[in-house]
């Protein structure tokens, strides 16, 4: 196999068009590094596994579907224990740390890290950084053991607190220096995880043994090549809970209408799945899809319509849905501390829209309810579906680490835990495709209409182009995941 390197990039090229872009090791900067065997081999909870350990050249496809002449392509290295370890077990201090807004499952994957270390790899000394990325250098530490995290995983938010900004590489690396630290854990989103690859790229500059290992967060599933990020499903879960009020408040009154405004800054994928999953919905406003409120086909005649028709119904939308309906002079310019534009109340606006729009034309008379549980959905626990899955993440995390990879998010690909280098992870948002069958599901399931324009579909379907899709369904789960 042929090695090339592309903005920085690890790519290893071979046969019939097969591509690995590969994850960065302490190898790559450091000669000379001696290696230990794995201590899970006389662990006794894994000598039942036959092969436990994963094989040094096993990788993941990005997309599972393949035609007969074509090549290969794209993979990514795939998650799990090695053979050899680039750390003894007394030698390892490591850090977590989490940074951004709140999501279901935090508190589990910092307890799986610690007792994945602890359990799995005889590692002692773990602290968790408080506060974010500014905890390295203005916050204190907190010792963290199996008894420390035992029950975290029963709560929301996380233990070690959390922030936006606060990135100051050079003060982050002296105090991962300082304090002899030698794997960080870092668990937030996409603006976190661009943090993390600069924090990588200046201990490698520095020549250190530092891992440094991201677990992708994000509530809104925004984050490209993973199959989904955790937090997802118990946001969908309780997303149920605010559509079922809903409906019960526009059911239970004559022309009812209840509005239901749910997380999804530039990403839909909340609002999509909890109204596939609700089958309550009438509606669903998500940021991908335009939409218009007037005249022939607006969503004031399909509310009309289905008012009509049926005396109640419920709206879903995601906070960044009909952003460019705004006045300009409504429009924020103000961002947060993590750089992400601050929204106006989609919700609000809406629902305060729907009820002008009935009191002008005095046909009917309307009672509408607005519900917006953004912030319930993001304290609350993960469900045992995440659980499960943020302990895959964290226990990933772990084996990587000791086995000497840096510069890495894990992940899932295609249902296989992968370790995916930084950058693919930070260069696009992962979207709804509107153009694709899950969104055409969604619109079966509500007979709501599409609001696209042909000039709409035309620009989708370019932004489609420049997106591979995989749809990947069986009887159960369907996973759609946009590279």
């Amino acid at each position: 196999m042929g090695h090339s390197a592309v903005s920085k990039a690890k790519i290893i090229t071979g046969d019939y068009g097969y591509v690995l872009e590969d994850v960065p090791h302490f190898s790559d900067y450091i000669s000379n590094l001696p290696t230990y065997p794995n201590p899970l081999q006389d662990h006794p909870a894994y000598s039942v596994v036959k092969q436990y350990f994963v094989d040094a050249d096993d990788t993941i496809p990005q997309k599972v579907i393949a035609h007969k002449n074509g090549p290969r392509g794209i993979h990514f290295r795939r998650g799990g224990a090695r053979q050899k370890v680039y750390f003894r077990s007394d030698e390892v201090h490591a850090c977590i740390v989490t940074c951004g807004g709140l999501c279901p499952g935090l508190n589990t994957v910092i307890r799986e890290i610690v007792c994945g270390l602890y359990h799995m790899y005889g590692v002692k000394k773990v602290i968790g950084i408080e506060g974010g990325y500014k905890g390295f250098y203005s916050r204190n530490t907190m010792l963290l053991d199996p008894k420390v995290v035992n029950d975290i995983h029963k709560r929301g938010g996380t233990i070690l607190g959390t922030s936006r900004g606060g990135h100051d590489t050079k003060k982050i690396v002296d105090s991962i220096q300082d304090r002899g630290i030698n794997q960080v854990y870092i668990i937030g989103g996409d603006g976190t995880q661009k943090g993390s690859a600069v924090i990588y790229e200046e201990l490698a500059r520095r020549g250190l043994k530092v891992v440094v290992a991201g677990i992708p967060k994000t509530i809104d599933n925004d984050i490209p090549v993973i199959d989904r990020s955790f937090g997802f499903d118990t946001a969908v879960e309780e997303a149920q809970r605010a559509i079922n009020a809903a409906h019960v408040e526009a059911e239970s009154i004559e022309n009812g209408i209840g509005v239901v405004k749910l997380m999804g800054r530039y990403s839909g994928f909340i609002a999509m799945h909890a109204t596939l999953g609700s089958r309550d919905v009438d509606c669903c406003l998500i940021p991908e899809s335009p939409f218009y409120l007037e005249g022939a086909g607006g969503l004031f005649e399909f509310v009309e319509r289905r008012l009509k028709e049926n005396g109640h119904m419920v709206i879903v939308i995601a906070e960044g849905a009909g952003q460019d309906l705004f006045s300009q002079s409504m429009k924020s310019v103000d961002r947060d501390a993590s750089g992400n534009k601050l929204l106006q109340d989609v919700g609000l606006w809406i629902s305060q829209k729907i009820k002008d729009h009935f009191a002008k034309q005095n046909k009917m008379s309307i009672n509408l309810k607005y519900i917006d549980p953004t912030y319930m959905i993001r304290a609350v626990p993960s469900n045992a579906s995440d659980n499960v899955y943020c302990t895959l993440l964290a226990q990933s995390a772990v084996h990587g680490a000791m086995a000497g990879y840096t510069g890495f998010t894990v992940g899932l690909v295609n249902g296989r835990h992968t370790y995916i280098p930084f950058n693919r992870i930070t260069e696009k948002q992962h979207k709804v495709v509107i153009t694709d069958r899950m969104w055409a599901r969604l619109l079966s399931s509500t007979n709501q209409p599409s609001f696209l324009s042909t000039k709409d579909m035309v620009q989708d379907e370019k932004d489609e182009s420049s997106c591979d899709v995989v749809d990947v369904v069986d009887d159960s789960v369907n996973i759609e995941t946009s590279f």
